[in-house]
């Protein structure tokens, strides 16, 4: 019996159990808390009492202890009103603050609502009322549960990303190990097709085929290369990138549809920039197969290449279904999808490359629903 199966059974005993203990220590504080509201509540009777003893004390003796009583509350604060509403005497309350009414009735209010008005009668009546709140360390004790709670939610936050980025890394090290076999196994295959291909070159076969092939066997080599650079730091050297982006744009615009328009605007200069090429190639080519789809097969394709003063900029552009804007930031997302068909990862492996990879940015620069995208790289040219 391996501890994976059980892993499921012993995640929830773990929940339950720190439920349990969460639940035990809120009951256990809310019970405090009542015990002492019940214990501020008597002394507070008491210092009625004494208040009232006070008023009919004919003796000295009597007088002393009685002083010592009132005397003796220094935390709850309080509020004694008298008989006409007037503010007879307070306790533990800033002194300036008194002399505004307003204060003093929202205090009254507001000590109220936290424990209920104690009346001090002499000779039958009413003589005084004393309103009193929670002292300092009931507040304290009061708010101490949610206090609670936040850390508890914190460290769960915590634990949560923490066993999150631990399995992330582990579908990322298995995601790597199947790129880097799948660039192995096409490695067999691959050698093979160029061994026939000399062949046919001695049959003497129209050269035309012949260059055809070779060029489908340059693309399986750069594809098995990409493949193979999955899962470590690629090395980018500075190159063309109005040259780079021309070769893929006239792969890609071969191998397409005719009823795809294609259209590209570049500089007639170069612009250099530090770039992988086979990621880079891969990269563009995600976004126009990408364009292809959104424009179901028929549609006009751009591709704009501009700079400023810092970077330089590639934008592919289509006449297709758009994004919402809601849906910006989510197609970069890993399984992110609208096909019926597909993976997600078209996207969010170009977003790796143009911005781990590159140190880039990219984007969707504009949409419109029924009319189109255009998605923008930015990538920093050199000086």
């Amino acid at each position: 019996m391996t501890f994976s199966k059980y892993k499921n059974t012993i995640r929830w005993i773990l929940i339950i159990t720190s439920f349990l203990i969460v639940s035990l220590i809120l009951w256990n504080t809310y019970s405090f808390f009542q015990h002492f509201k019940k214990e501020e509540r008597i002394k507070m009777e008491t210092w009625s009492f004494a208040q009232k003893e006070f008023a009919n004390s004919d003796t000295n003796t009597n007088l002393n202890l009685t002083l010592r009583v009132l005397k003796n509350n220094n935390t709850t604060p309080m509020l004694v009103v008298d008989k006409n509403g007037g503010l007879n005497s307070h306790n533990n309350i800033d002194e300036n603050k008194l002399k505004d009414t307003l204060y003093v009735k929202k205090l009254i209010e507001r000590y109220k609502r936290e424990n209920d008005p104690i009346e001090v009668t002499h000779e039958d009546k009413v003589w005084l009322t004393i309103y009193y709140g929670n002292s300092p360390l009931l507040n304290k004790l009061k708010y101490y549960p949610l206090a609670l709670l936040l850390i508890l939610v914190l460290f769960g936050a915590v634990i949560f990303f923490f066993y999150s980025s631990n399995r992330n890394a582990a579908q990322n090290k298995l995601w790597s190990g199947m790129a880097k076999e799948t660039a192995h196994q096409i490695g067999t295959p691959l050698s093979s097709l160029i061994g026939w291909t000399e062949l046919l070159k001695i049959e003497d076969v129209n050269p035309d085929y012949i260059s055809e092939i070779e060029k489908d066997i340059n693309r399986l080599k750069i594809i098995t290369e990409r493949f193979s650079k999955i899962g470590s730091l690629p090395t980018l050297e500075a190159v063309d990138i109005v040259k780079e982006t021309i070769n893929s744009y006239d792969y890609l615009k071969r191998r397409s549809s005719d009823l795809i328009v294609f259209n590209i605007e570049t500089p007639n200069k170069e612009i250099s920039v530090n770039l992988n090429k086979q990621l880079y190639s891969w990269t563009i080519e995600n976004l126009v197969k990408n364009a292809i789809d959104a424009m179901k097969g028929r549609g006009k394709l751009t591709i704009k290449i501009f700079q400023d003063e810092k970077n330089v900029m590639v934008s592919v552009s289509d006449t297709g279904k758009g994004i919402a804007k809601r849906d910006f930031n989510k197609i970069f997302e890993p399984g992110f999808t609208t096909k019926k068909r597909g993976w997600g990862l078209g996207l969010s492996l170009t977003k790796r490359i143009v911005e781990d990879f590159h140190k880039g940015k990219i984007k969707v620069l504009e949409s419109t629903i029924g009319k189109g995208s255009t998605i923008q790289i930015s990538l920093k040219r050199n000086e």
